[in-house]
């Protein structure tokens, strides 16, 4: 444990002290819980990405909606299936290989920035918001 000094606007401050009172939690506890939040852990992401999803952070709200409903392109979507439909019938030469390991990539990425903007969404509005998905 390491002990750090913040110099807060009264304003911040004021908003911290309702937030622990309303909360029932230490002032200290309430802020650290905050930063576990927004901070994120992203030691198991591939190290590619981690830079990319730390900075997400601090997006706006705007640009994380625009994260979550993006998609790969219908080009790739349909790519990446004939690949997958050629290679159940036969082995696939290596450019191909080398294709469908690049689409493959393209949607993890996708798919893990989707599922970190759902989460920080989530966390700003209070509310889950794949919860009815």
């Amino acid at each position: 444990m390491q002990t750090v000094t913040l110099n807060l606007p009264d304003v911040l401050m004021q908003r911290a002290t309702q937030t622990a009172d309303v909360l029932k939690q230490p002032l200290e506890e309430m802020l650290t819980s905050m930063l576990e939040l927004a901070l994120p852990n992203v030691a198991d992401a591939p190290p590619d990405m981690q830079a990319e999803l730390t900075q997400m952070t601090w997006l706006s709200d705007w640009e994380l909606w625009a994260i979550a409903r993006s998609q790969m392109t219908a080009e790739q979507q349909q790519e990446l299936q004939r690949l997958s439909a050629i290679q159940q019938q036969r082995s696939l030469v290596q450019d191909e290989q080398e294709t469908i390991n690049q689409l493959r990539h393209e949607y993890g990425r996708i798919t893990l920035l989707k599922a970190r903007a759902y989460a920080l969404l989530s966390i700003r509005s209070g509310r889950p918001l794949l919860h009815n998905l």
